[in-house]
């Protein structure tokens, strides 16, 4: 019970495993101190809150997790859903907006617990691949045209049409910071070179410092100095993360509800695809609604610590993973290295130019660009593809509210999902040479007019039940000669109320049409089922076979 509650209890460590977590902690935290902060500027708020979002969330996530190799921190797509539902609400950067930020991360946080709480991990199936593909897609192309502005020096408005928004970045490209933008593109360009030919250096934090030190250096913040000079971080206080008070507002609770379900389960979906990924290849067990449980209460604690939303980072934890990380410890040792940061280095940060950080940014989310699979599902399926790019389509037109285009998209999953399982694959078959039966008009068999024989694929319940039966009818139909029609039944899994009252109808009116039903493979289960209904000595103990040779038998 004890172990249940305090999961990091149940850790092990073999010999080298605490150094090995002690390394690959500090790379990991190399890389989470720009990437905070870049992620802090997208979702609206000032730097020091993404630092703040960097320091006990991060160990909280891992002690009540139950992945080895999880990072939990501010992430991208978190980021841009947090900046555009508080963007409606309050001005970016104002205390109001930062109060609101921790509010949002205790609603994620709680839903997350009370979802792991209950075990219902298995709610986030309702987004389906193609939904997330297509919603990432836009939310990336969002989160890098958002960070051009501060790539090129630019007072864009904040909220809006995001296409509007576009537009009007895209009208005063003319009016640049060239001193901006020579520093972002160069920033752009240092962040390929490194990762490309130093790859085991932090790019991200080399980058940061060199621009850092070259706008102290050269003034370039100074406009007394330049004309043209360049936005930077600024003042960063020095300290430890306090607890802060969250203010309930119902009115504000209510309006960024919907938005918080949003990130809770995209969220849980990014975390879950890493996370899933490194436990094959390190072998571990994964327990999704512990890991929902660990990611609720980082949230939560960032919201109580004057951070704003976390959730599992697809990149730091495949780098944490690189870095050989062995448990949980190596989170732990990622958010003391923050907190460290924070009460002795923070200062240092002063100079860095919010392009820096736009390019940081850029370079992160572009390389989650992969439109060849985002159009693979059209291959697939034409209404997988279909869903995939309506979505995709939907996000950036309802765009800076974001969280629509993704309940457009599983909303349209659910009804394309539904609307196939009215219509299942119902087959006439006919015997191959083999003495299998198989579809007759795909491999040009001959069916016996006196016993068709029907295949039906799924779960016969209320949705489908009419189509089933439209099949038989139809069949009667067609085989006018037919004194049985055999039902194979071997795909059918389950069949619910409607369906078993509709059998029970069938066989009486096909029986007084002197036509007998045959069901020929059916499952225990469902064999089970309609003795319990009592439909089973109705229809007779005769009429079920094994196979459906030996009721072709008795049809002689």
């Amino acid at each position: 019970m004890l172990k249940r509650l305090f999961p990091f209890l149940s850790w092990r460590f073999a010999k080298g495993d605490v150094r090995a977590d002690f390394v690959s902690g500090l790379t990991v935290a190399l890389v989470l101190i720009p990437q905070s902060m870049a992620y802090a500027q997208l979702a609206g708020l000032p730097a020091v809150v993404g630092l703040y979002a960097a320091c006990i969330p991060v160990m909280i996530g891992a002690l009540w997790g139950s992945s080895h190799h999880l990072q939990t921190g501010p992430v991208a797509m978190t980021s841009l859903l947090t900046g555009t539902i508080l963007m409606q609400l309050a001005v970016p950067e104002s205390a109001t907006y930062v109060a609101l930020a921790g509010l949002l991360a205790v609603m994620v946080g709680c839903i997350r617990l009370f979802v792991g709480a209950t075990r219902l991990a298995v709610l986030a199936n309702f987004l389906s691949k193609p939904v997330i593909d297509g919603f990432v897609h836009a939310g990336v192309l969002v989160i890098a045209s958002s960070q051009v502005s501060k790539l090129f020096g630019l007072e864009m408005a904040k909220g809006g049409w995001y296409l509007r928004n576009l537009w009007d970045l895209l009208c005063r490209l003319g009016e640049l910071n060239l001193t901006a933008a020579v520093l972002g593109c160069a920033s752009i360009v240092l962040l390929v070179l490194v990762k490309r030919f130093l790859p085991k250096l932090p790019a991200s934090l080399v980058v940061v410092a060199l621009a850092t030190l070259s706008v102290s250096l050269l003034g370039l913040h100074d406009p007394e100095r330049m004309a043209a000079s360049v936005g930077v971080v600024g003042h960063i206080p020095m300290g430890l993360p306090r607890p802060v008070s969250i203010d309930i507002d119902w009115g504000m609770i209510g309006k960024m509800l919907p938005g918080a379900f949003v990130i809770a389960f995209v969220g849980f979906m990014e975390m879950c695809g890493v996370a899933k990924a490194v436990a094959v290849q390190s072998r571990q067990r994964l327990d999704l609604n512990q890991e929902l449980i660990g990611q609720g209460l980082a949230a939560v604690s960032s919201g109580l610590t004057g951070g704003y939303t976390v959730s599992g980072s697809l990149s730091r934890t495949a780098l944490n993973y690189a870095s050989g990380a062995k448990t949980g410890l190596s989170a732990v040792f990622t958010g003391m290295f923050m907190v460290l940061f924070l009460m002795f280095l923070a200062g240092a940060i002063y100079c860095l130019p919010t392009a820096t950080l736009g390019a940081v940014i850029i370079v992160a989310v572009v390389k989650l660009l992969n439109f060849k699979r985002l159009f693979s599902y059209w291959k697939v399926s034409r209404w997988e593809g279909l869903v995939a790019l309506l979505t995709f389509a939907a996000t950036l037109l309802f765009a800076p509210q974001l969280q629509n285009g993704i309940l457009l998209g599983a909303a349209l999953s659910i009804v394309i999902f539904l609307f196939q399982t009215m219509k299942p694959n119902v087959a006439l078959l006919g015997r191959h040479e083999d003495g299998s039966y198989r579809t007759y008009d795909r491999y040009d068999l001959a069916i016996d007019p006196r016993m068709p024989v029907i295949r039906f694929d799924g779960r016969l319940f209320f949705a489908n039940v009419s189509y089933f039966e439209d099949m038989l009818l139809d069949t009667c139909g067609k085989f006018q000669e037919a004194e049985f029609i055999a039902i194979d039944c071997q795909g059918i899994n389950a069949i619910d109320a409607t369906g078993v009252e509709m059998l029970g109808e069938m066989v009486t009116i096909l029986r007084e049409n002197h036509v007998e039903l045959l069901f020929c493979q059916m499952k225990t289960p469902v064999r089970q089922l309609l003795q319990r209904a009592g439909l089973f000595d109705k229809i007779g103990e005769e009429n079920f076979f094994h196979r459906i040779d030996t009721a072709r038998i008795r049809v002689g």
